[in-house]
């Protein structure tokens, strides 16, 4: 009954295994700087999470609201015709609470890029 999700579990785990085994041999003899997960090989001059300015984690939370609501509206787009007009008014009041977000998010200054 779940033979192919077996199979295919079975192969994503090799598959995994055999990069990780590719990865230690590869790394074995390599210069140390090389190997670096970051910057191409070139000496890091900071540390990798204090190149972000605090200003873009609030762009990035406005980002993920719109990015949710398009989640929402592509399943309600298909079902509204269906639902009627109380699909309509809960997707206005989705919409509404979404403005209020962006309104905290415009005075909280997430939209000033200086």
């Amino acid at each position: 009954m779940f033979s192919g999700v077996m199979v295919m579990a079975i192969g994503v785990v090799a598959l995994i295994g055999g990069l990780y085994v590719v990865h230690r041999i590869a790394t074995v003899a390599a210069d140390p700087l090389m190997v670096l997960p970051f910057d191409s090989g070139w000496r890091p001059e900071q540390h990798a999470l204090s190149r972000y300015h605090v200003r873009w984690y609030l762009a990035t939370l406005v980002f993920l609201a719109f990015d949710v609501e398009m989640l929402f509206m592509y399943p309600w787009a298909v079902v509204v015709a269906k639902e009627g007009m109380t699909a309509v008014v809960e997707m206005f009041l989705f919409l509404g609470a979404l403005f209020v977000a962006v309104a905290w998010a415009w005075r909280e200054g997430a939209f000033r890029w200086v």
